[in-house]
C-alpha cells in the first residue's frame, strides 16, 4: 500500500476539505481582539440556516458530548423526571448524562436498527404528563437510522408540556434540520461530522421557550452556560477563550456549503446513501436499517457470515489504506458503519464500493465484480447526476 494513504469513511471525525485545512493554518490572533469580533460577526449568520432557525447558535469549544451535557444542564435540575428516547448507544449516552445529575430517567428503548414510533412517544407522554423534557437522536451514530424528529416534537408538544432536546451530531449539516418549523426547543450538533472540521467545537441552539426554563433553571452551571454565550455571541464574543483555528475552518466550511447551496448539500447526502445502499442489495449484504429509517450520513450492513465484518475491516485497511468503522456495545464484530457525510461526494462511494467488493473477494466472499459498482452507477445517473 501507498504510505501515507488513508481513505476515512467512518461516522465521524470525517475528511476536511483542503481549503478548511488552509484556513486553519492562518496565524493565531488574540481572541479579544477586533479580528475575533469580525471572524464572529461573520459566521453567527450562516449557522442558522443550517440549523434552520432564527435564533443564534451558540459555539462551545468541546465535542458533542459536551453540547449534549449543555442541554441538560442548562434545562434541568436534580428530581426532574425526563424521558429519553434509545435507539442506540447515543440515546444510551443522553440517558447516563442526564443520571449523572440526578434526574428520574424514564427510557423509551428501541430496537437498535429501528427507528422511532411517534405513536409509542404519544402514549407514553400521555400516561406521564409530568415530563420536564425528551430527549432524542436525530441520527442515530450506531446503527445509521434517522429519527423522525419533526413528527416527535409535534407528538411531545400535543401531548405534554415538555421541551424537545434533539441530538444532531451526526447529521446536522448532512440532512435537513427546521428548528424552528419543527417547534425543537434544543438542538446539538458537532464540528467533526457533517460540518466538514476536525473536533473541537458544539454548536447548541435554542428555543424562545428554552431559554425561559434556562433563565429560571436553578442549576448551577459555570463553563457551559448558555446565558453566557447568549450575552457574550450578542457582542460577538465568548465567555471564554475559543478554539480560534476551528473558527477560521468554520468560516470556510460553511462557505463551501452556502456555494454549493443547502438544498444541494442535502440533495448529495440522499444520493451517496441511495447509492452505497443499492450497491449493498446488489451484493446481497444485509442492511441494518430499512430503507425508510436510513440515514443519509450513516449506513450499517450487517454481513450474514459471522466473521466477515471485521475480516473486512481489516482486509480494506490494510491492503487500501480505508477506514470504516465497527459496531459498538451488543452490535460490536457484528456490523460494519460506513460515513459518507460532509467532504464526501458520488464519486467516493463508487470508490468506497469498488474497494469493498475487492476486499470482499480477498477473504473468500464469492461475489460478481463489479456488480456493487454498477448499481451505485445507476443511481447516480438516475438520480445524483441530473
Amino acid at each position: 500500500m501507498l504510505q501515507d494513504t488513508s481513505l476515512l469513511r467512518i461516522p465521524g471525525p470525517t475528511p476536511i476539505p483542503p481549503s478548511v485545512q488552509r484556513a486553519m493554518n492562518q496565524p493565531m490572533i488574540g481572541h479579544r481582539g477586533i479580528e475575533t469580533k469580525e471572524l464572529l460577526g461573520r459566521i453567527k449568520p450562516k449557522l442558522k440556516p443550517v440549523f434552520g432557525t432564527k435564533q443564534d447558535v451558540m459555539i462551545i469549544t468541546g465535542s458533542g458530548t459536551s453540547g449534549l451535557e449543555t442541554a441538560v444542564v442548562n434545562t434541568t435540575k436534580a428530581g426532574d423526571e425526563v424521558l429519553v428516547i434509545v435507539t442506540g448507544a447515543f440515546g444510551d449516552r443522553f440517558a447516563k448524562i442526564c443520571e449523572a445529575y440526578q434526574l428520574v430517567v424514564h427510557r423509551l428503548e428501541i430496537a437498535w436498527g429501528e427507528a422511532i414510533d411517534p405513536e409509542q412517544v404519544k402514549e407514553f407522554l400521555q400516561k406521564n404528563p409530568q415530563l420536564k423534557a425528551v430527549f432524542v437522536t436525530f441520527c442515530e451514530t450506531s446503527t445509521g437510522v434517522l429519527n423522525p424528529v419533526a413528527a416527535i416534537s409535534k407528538a411531545v408538544h400535543e401531548n405534554s408540556e415538555a421541551l424537545v432536546i434533539v441530538d444532531g451530531v451526526s447529521c446536522v449539516g448532512g440532512v435537513e434540520a427546521k428548528m424552528d418549523e419543527w417547534e425543537i426547543d434544543i438542538l446539538v450538533t458537532g464540528s467533526q461530522k457533517a460540518m466538514m472540521l476536525p473536533a473541537g467545537l458544539t454548536f447548541v441552539a435554542a428555543s424562545k421557550r428554552a431559554w425561559q426554563v434556562i433563565e429560571t433553571n436553578p442549576q448551577p452551571r459555570f463553563y457551559l452556560d448558555l446565558r453566557k454565550y447568549r450575552d457574550n455571541l450578542a457582542g460577538n464574543s465568548t465567555p471564554y477563550t475559543p478554539a480560534l483555528s476551528l473558527l477560521f475552518g468554520l468560516e470556510q466550511a460553511l462557505t463551501l456549503m452556502e456555494m454549493e447551496g443547502l438544498q444541494q448539500v442535502y440533495d448529495r447526502h440522499v444520493t451517496m446513501m441511495a447509492m452505497l445502499r443499492s450497491a449493498m442489495k446488489a451484493l446481497e449484504i444485509r442492511l441494518l436499517t430499512k430503507d425508510e429509517a436510513a440515514s443519509p450520513t450513516i449506513t450499517a450492513i450487517q454481513p450474514d457470515d459471522i466473521d466477515v465484518a471485521e475480516k473486512l475491516r481489516k482486509q480494506v485497511k490494510q491492503e487500501f489504506g480505508l477506514v470504516i468503522a465497527g459496531g459498538q456495545q451488543h452490535l460490536k464484530g457484528k456490523i460494519i458503519r460506513i460515513g459518507h457525510m460532509g467532504y464526501c461526494a458520488p464519486q467516493d462511494v463508487l470508490q468506497l464500493v469498488s474497494l469493498l467488493e475487492l476486499g470482499l473477494s480477498r477473504i473468500g466472499k464469492q461475489i460478481d465484480l463489479g456488480q456493487g459498482v454498477r448499481a451505485a452507477q445507476e443511481i447516480y445517473l438516475h438520480k445524483g447526476g441530473e
